[in-house]
C-alpha cells in the first residue's frame, strides 16, 4: 500500500507541474499577443496623423513664364555639306513669378548666350530626343548662370525645326 501511495504521490507532482508549465507558457503567449495589438494599435495611430497634416498643405503655386526671343542659327557642318539652319523659340519656366520682372532685363544676356551656343552645334547633336534633352539641359545651365542669383527651373521648347 505504501508503494501504491508512493507512485500516486509522484504522478500528481508530475500532473501538477505539467500543469504549471501549461499555464507559464499560455500566460506567455497571452502576453506576447497583448504586446504585438498594443504596437500595431499605435502604429495605425500615428501613421493616421500624419496623414492629416499632408492634407492641410496649401497647393503648390502655378510657375510664370517668360519668351525669349525668337532664333535662327546655321548649324555647323561638314565642308562641302549643304548650310542647315535651327530655327528655335523658347519659354523660360520660373517658379515665382516675383523673379519674373529680375529675369527680364536680362533677356538680352541669355539670347547672346544661347546664340553662341546654338552656332556650335552639328546637326547630328539635336537628333532623336537624347539630342534635345542634352540641348534643353544645356540652355538650362547657360541661362542660370547668366541670371544669376535668380534661379530657372527649365527651358521649355515652344518650336524647334532644323533646315
Amino acid at each position: 500500500m505504501a508503494d501504491n501511495e508512493q507512485a500516486e504521490g509522484a504522478d500528481g507532482a508530475e500532473a501538477a507541474s505539467a500543469k504549471k508549465g501549461k499555464l507559464k507558457l499560455i500566460i506567455a503567449v497571452a502576453g506576447f499577443v497583448a504586446i504585438l495589438g498594443v504596437g500595431a494599435g499605435w502604429f495605425f495611430l500615428m501613421r493616421g496623423h500624419g496623414e492629416e497634416k499632408h492634407a492641410e498643405a496649401p497647393p503648390p503655386k502655378p510657375p510664370s513664364f517668360v519668351e525669349v526671343p525668337d532664333m535662327m542659327v546655321n548649324l555647323v557642318g561638314a565642308p562641302g555639306e549643304r548650310v542647315q539652319y535651327l530655327r528655335v523659340k523658347v519659354v523660360l519656366e520660373i517658379k515665382e513669378a516675383k523673379e519674373v520682372e529680375a529675369i527680364k532685363p536680362n533677356l538680352p544676356r541669355v539670347t547672346d548666350l544661347f546664340q553662341t551656343y546654338l552656332r556650335e552645334l552639328r546637326p547630328s547633336d539635336i537628333n532623336g530626343s537624347a539630342g534635345l534633352f542634352r540641348l534643353k539641359e544645356e540652355l538650362t545651365k547657360r541661362v542660370n548662370s547668366a541670371v544669376a542669383p535668380q534661379q530657372v527651373s527649365a527651358v521649355l521648347f515652344k518650336e524647334i525645326v532644323v533646315q
